[in-house]
C-alpha cells in the first residue's frame, strides 16, 4: 500500500523477506519493489523507507548511542510513516503488519508504530527485557478506544518511558494519565498490567492477540491491498464501522 501524490497506491506483493522481522536486506528491498512497484512514486517510497530503516540499524553510530538517544532516533523515523487504520490500509478489522510491510506500504495505525519501534530497538541492540509492547485503553475527552503503544523499561524496576504515535515526544508512563493499560508482551511472554514482574501465558481473551503476535514473528510475504478490494461493500462497511477511521 503505497502513498503516491494521488493518495493510496497499492499493489500486491510478492516477495518473503527475511525471517528477522527486525531486518531487510537490500536484495530484498529490490525483490520487494520489483513485486509491488508499478510507478517511479512506488519505487521511490520503497526504496527511501526500507533503505532508509536499513541504514538506520547498520550504521555504527547509531549503534554506538546511548539508548535514549536510540529511542530519539527510532521514533522519530517511524513516525514519518503517516497513519491509517486497519480497515483502510488492510480491509480488515484488525490486522498487525510486519515492519517492513508498514515502511513499504507507508502506512499504519498504533500496533504496526509500535511494533516497527520495538523491532528497530531491538536491532539496534537495545536488551529485548526492556522493551514491552502495551495494549492500552486510550481516553482523551469522550473518547475511549484500544491502543497500543511500546514501553521501554531502563530497568526492571524503573518507571516505563512510552513512545507512542498518538503523543509523539517521548515521555514517562506517569505523564500519560491518558493511557490505561491492560497487558504487555514480548517475544518472552505476557504480562498482565498490575503484574510487576512475572511471566504468563496468553489466555482465551488472549487469543487473537497472540496469534497475530505470531504472524508478525513469521516469514509471510509482504501482504497489499488493491484499490478495488478498498472499494468493495465489505471494506466500506468495515471502515465506516470503525471509530479509527474518522
Amino acid at each position: 500500500m503505497l502513498r503516491g501524490a494521488g493518495g493510496l497506491l497499492l499493489g500486491i506483493a510478492l516477495a518473503a523477506f527475511a525471517s528477522d522481522p527486525g531486518t531487510v536486506s537490500e536484495t530484498e528491498i529490490e525483490k520487494i519493489i520489483a513485486s509491488v512497484a508499478t510507478t517511479d512514486t512506488e519505487r521511490s517510497i520503497i526504496q527511501r523507507r526500507l533503505g532508509g530503516w536499513r541504514e538506520l540499524q547498520g550504521a555504527a553510530k547509531n549503534q554506538a548511542l546511548a539508548e535514549p538517544e536510540k529511542l530519539k532516533l527510532v521514533n522519530d523515523f517511524i513516525h514519518e510513516t503517516p497513519f491509517y487504520c486497519d480497515p483502510v490500509m488492510w480491509c480488515a478489522e484488525d490486522f498487525w503488519s510486519r515492519p517492513v510491510e508498514f515502511l513499504a506500504n507507508d502506512g499504519g495505525d498504533c500496533e504496526d508504530f509500535s511494533i516497527a519501534k520495538y523491532f528497530s530497538l531491538k536491532a539496534l541492540g537495545v536488551a529485548e527485557e526492556k522493551l514491552r509492547i502495551v495494549y492500552a485503553v486510550y481516553q482523551r475527552g469522550t473518547f475511549t478506544g484500544a491502543h497500543m503503544v511500546l514501553a521501554y523499561y531502563p530497568s526492571p524496576d524503573a518507571e516505563p518511558l512510552i513512545l507512542d504515535n498518538i503523543n509523539q515526544s517521548v515521555q514517562p508512563a506517569s505523564r500519560r494519565p491518558d493511557l490505561i493499560p491492560v497487558f504487555s508482551f514480548n517475544s518472552q511472554g505476557l504480562w498482565g498490567a498490575k503484574e510487576a514482574k512475572g511471566r504468563g501465558q496468553p489466555g482465551e481473551q488472549y487469543r487473537a492477540w497472540s496469534d497475530h503476535w505470531k504472524r508478525v514473528q513469521s516469514g509471510e510475504p509482504v501482504r497489499s491491498v488493491s484499490p478495488e478490494q478498498r472499494k468493495s461493500g465489505e471494506c466500506q462497511a468495515i471502515i465506516q464501522r470503525s471509530p479509527w477511521c474518522r
